[in-house]
């Protein structure tokens, strides 16, 4: 990467259009190409079929793939067999991509077998980081980046202290493009993305620092010619004071659940699932994939879901490494942490009214919402009739699982997981999208009250739990994790509201089904 600085403003620039395609035109993985079964798949009937994937589902396997998963839980792409069975797993996400690991020391390091063959991923040269950034110095920023980069372009969207952003930048070898007035993040974004003259960007947000490897098994991923995104995990920066005061309640509570840090497994990123999107904190694209205009300059806020949603639309792929770190410095005082989280919400009416179905508060198959709706009565017969339409729900679905040799079996298996889902959903989301009903309801109902009260216990306990362990310099404990994770809900529910309200919609709000799935 060479150069000196340069400062453009938009009104005299012309830069290079770039198109974006209607989706992947290449969905061949090459040979020496390894995928791994993620971990919470289950073999179902002897192995004849998988259970997983995202959003989760059943896959029967034909007697080909039996045989080759047989005692292993993973496949390199050597053939015409195996190069079917590898994108059929990646793509319902049952398998992730084997990738070199930044800390190979780390509990989920790789055991050395191979990943993507090399010549297969570009280098850090093929690379440009476009940094949008406002009145904030850059030098921990640009001391994080590692040699040979494609390109460095840093946006000042109208910094009222310009040489503050530029420094250290002609250093690093980077451009300056600034704009005379703020015209948001995606605006920014855009803007360095159209400066650059290679084919993937990495988009940095200027309060992160990547962690030593990060750029490496991001590259990996872009391997499979299919995947148009990846992005890393968003560790925090500091873990913030001890004691016990609010803000370190907080900053204890971020470094574990944070908003942007979608957790230590790797994740095909799909709508309605468990990574359903990324923050645009930090993510890599092919050019090719995003065009030009990669966010919606209209959106303010979930322009980076916004952007998620469309390349899935159009058939791209696109990945979660969490083995790639980039650290975010977390907001934890509680006031400005406080409205971040209902700045979030706000941005799920836009989402729902761009993306109709993409962003449910939660998603209920009609039984299982008949069950949950049946036990929030908590009456005899009312959990009495919810054992009646489960088991309903187990027979029917058994007779479409004749292929497997015990389809009540696993019929009774998938529907109890099913419920399990449905209830903890239904739980959360009392406390989170719809607390500004389930308040008020608390007020004139003993049963309401009970119901909310059990699922704020249960599910903050819970929550605590699944992730005390997510950073490993950080201990909180249950109270303090449970508190601050309540009103991170109510925090998030407000602007949920308030941005339906303002939009003049219930889409936001609305639940739905199932999503019918592509072949």
């Amino acid at each position: 990467m060479t150069g000196a600085v340069s400062t453009h403003d938009p009104a005299g620039w012309n830069p290079r259009p770039v198109h974006a395609t209607d989706g992947p035109s290449d969905l061949r993985l090459p040979d020496g190409f390894t995928v791994a079964l993620d971990r919470r798949v289950r073999r179902i009937d002897g192995g004849a079929a998988l259970l997983g994937g995202a959003p989760p589902r059943l896959v029967h396997l034909g007697t080909a793939a039996v045989r080759l998963l047989d005692g292993t839980d993973r496949i390199t792409v050597a053939d015409a067999t195996t190069r079917a069975l590898s994108r059929r797993l990646l793509d319902t996400g049952m398998a992730h991509p084997v990738v070199p690991r930044a800390d190979r020391s780390a509990q989920n390091a790789d055991d050395g077998r191979p990943g993507p063959p090399v010549h297969a991923v570009p280098g850090p040269e093929q690379v440009t980081v476009v940094v949008p950034v406002k009145d904030r110095p850059l030098d921990r920023l640009l001391a994080a980046l590692p040699p040979g980069l494609g390109g460095l372009v840093v946006v000042d969207d109208g910094s009222d202290d310009p040489d503050l952003v530029a420094r250290g930048v002609v250093e690093a070898g980077g451009t300056v493009l600034r704009h005379r007035s703020p015209r948001g993040p995606a605006a920014a974004r855009n803007a360095g993305l159209a400066a650059a003259g290679t084919a993937f960007v990495v988009f940095l947000d200027s309060d992160v620092v990547p962690r030593d490897g990060w750029l490496e098994p991001l590259l990996a991923h872009t391997a499979d010619p299919a995947v148009g995104l990846v992005a890393p995990r968003i560790v925090a920066l500091d873990a913030g004071p001890g004691g016990v005061g609010p803000s370190a309640v907080v900053a204890r509570y971020e470094a574990v659940r944070s908003s942007l840090d979608l957790g230590p497994d790797p994740a095909l990123i799909v709508p309605r699932s468990r990574v359903a999107y990324v923050p645009s904190a930090a993510m890599l694209v092919r050019v090719a994939a995003v065009g030009g205009t990669a966010f919606d300059e209209d959106m303010h806020v979930a322009e980076d879901v916004d952007l998620v949603l469309r390349l899935h639309a159009r058939g791209w792929r696109m990945r979660f490494e969490p083995s790639a770190r980039v650290a975010h410095d977390h907001r934890t005082r509680p006031s400005e942490w406080l409205r971040r989280k209902a700045f979030y919400g706000t941005g799920a009416a836009p989402l729902a009214l761009r993306h109709p179905g993409a962003v449910p508060p939660v998603v209920l198959s009609p039984w299982s919402a008949a069950v949950c709706g049946l036990l929030l009565a908590q009456r005899r017969p009312a959990v009495l009739a919810a054992g009646v339409v489960t088991a309903v729900a187990t027979e029917r679905l058994s007779r479409k699982l004749t292929r497997l040799r015990r389809p009540r079996t696993s019929a009774a298996r998938l529907t109890g997981l099913g419920l399990a889902g449905a209830v903890w959903q239904t739980g959360s989301a009392l406390t989170r999208h719809f607390w500004p009903v389930a308040a008020p309801a608390m007020l004139i109902s003993t049963r309401a009250r009970r119901a909310v009260l059990v699922a704020a216990l249960a599910e903050g306990i819970v929550d605590w739990w699944t992730h005390r362990n997510h950073d490993p310099s950080v201990r909180p404990g249950p109270v303090g994790h449970l508190l601050a994770h309540r009103l991170d809900d109510l925090a998030y529910g407000t602007g949920l509201w308030w941005g339906a309200v303002r939009h003049g919609t219930i889409a936001p709000l609305r639940p739905e089904g199932p999503a019918v799935r592509r072949p």
